[in-house]
């Protein structure tokens, strides 16, 4: 098929809200993906992270089969069964807790915000503390959340009560705690933002100061939850428990789900007629996140993140050593960062007309972030497209 033509219909149709690569895709598994011409691209950005067991895994295919046959969608002002379980098992992931389903990342992102403003409305507190170069989502109060200018441009005026601090600094932080402080809202790992890492150390002086001032610490694991960087969630890493968390992207395996984890002590602060959500949790996608759960323990992708970031890592190194324009590897589990001294956005361009599926973000940081089911063969395939797309650059 002409990709012209399939441009020419999807500007015709479609609101241009995307920067669209010319390739249509119509078929994809595991970490591979074909177009509409039959080539095929292995891909390690699958669903801007959100095909964490890659494209069409069998387990989750199988249970969305099973329930759409059975019952697709069900108002939430009744009990729903997979809705019921698929909280429990998040609770015996993470930590005792009550969970709250919606249908994306900046959706629980939103749920957050309102969580800690109505914990806060007794004491008139209201203002959340969020980090620069973060990313939460594109509604207004998420992507005002988001520590990043160019994100709020167009968008003004912006709802008040967000104020920006530096990544791993906590002074920053401390400085811009005051009388209408309510929460603290971090990504541990950034993924917009170039895929930078909140330490141990910055995370554990949070959580003191939350517990001292009563403010409350949101994690937002929307990229990096279900198994992405070794553990089922990123936090799980610095040995502390925040009191919510978000959740999105691979919780579905590749359907719409999101998801608000909070404390049970928080559980009745949004009560009745306070937030909603009129897909959030049906039985289709708590049925896939169900399966996306039994898979990571099945397949033992926990492990399998690690010694597939790890021989990542490894190889990325080799290319480092062999190319000065690589700065810089980074990250955890099968979540990289490559950052360089010029830009990446060539480079996508170049990887993607050789077959291999990346992206580049912050202008100059390539994210690699491939399934957890990613195999080695895939990343020596990989390593060797990457090592081709470098020569001459300069």
């Amino acid at each position: 098929m002409n990709i012209l033509d399939i441009e020419k219909q999807d500007q015709l149709y479609v609101m241009q809200t995307y920067k669209r690569m010319p390739v249509c895709f119509v078929k994809g598994k595991g970490s591979r993906l074909w177009d509409v011409n039959g080539k095929e691209y292995l891909d390690f950005f699958p669903g801007w992270a959100v095909s964490g067991l890659g494209h069409c895994p069998s387990e989750v295919m199988s249970a969305v089969r099973h329930q759409v046959g059975k019952l697709i969608h069900l108002p939430n002002n009744y009990l729903n069964l997979k809705q019921i379980k698929l909280a429990e098992v998040i609770s015996e992931h993470t930590f005792p807790s009550h969970v709250f389903f919606c249908n994306s990342g900046a959706e629980a992102v939103e749920s957050a915000i309102k969580l800690a403003r109505k914990y806060g409305s007794k004491t008139g507190r209201y203002e959340m503390i969020t980090m620069k170069k973060s990313f939460h989502g594109r509604t207004l109060a998420a992507l005002t959340a988001t520590g990043q200018e160019r994100i709020h441009e167009g968008f003004k005026p912006l709802p008040e009560g967000f104020r920006y601090a530096e990544l791993n600094d906590f002074s920053s932080v401390e400085k811009l705690v005051n009388d209408k402080t309510v929460a603290i809202l971090v990504e541990p790992i950034q993924g917009e933002g170039g895929v930078r890492v909140a330490t141990d150390a910055f995370l554990k002086q949070l959580k003191d100061l939350c517990q001292k001032k009563d403010l409350l610490l949101i994690f937002d694991e929307i990229q990096t939850g279900m198994g992405r960087t070794g553990k089922m969630f990123a936090y799980q890493h610095s040995g502390i428990e925040p009191d919510a968390m978000t959740l999105a992207k691979s919780l579905g395996g590749g359907l719409p789900i999101g998801a608000l984890v909070v404390q049970n002590r928080l559980a009745d602060v949004l009560g009745p007629g306070t937030h909603a959500s009129t897909f959030g949790g049906n039985p289709v996608v708590c049925a896939a996140a169900l399966a996306v759960f039994k898979a990571i323990e099945k397949k033992d992708l926990l492990n399998k993140a690690k010694a597939m970031g790890a021989y990542l890592v490894e190889k990325l190194q080799g290319l480092q050593k062999k190319y000065q324009v690589i700065k810089d590897i980074r990250g955890m589990g099968v979540m990289i960062g490559m950052e360089l001294t010029v830009d990446g956005a060539p480079l996508v361009e170049a990887a993607r007309e050789k077959g291999l599926l990346i992206n580049c973000t912050q202008g100059n940081v390539l994210r690699v972030v491939p399934a957890m089911t990613v195999t080695r063969k895939e990343i020596d395939h990989a390593i060797h497209v990457l090592d081709q797309i470098f020569v001459g650059v300069k």
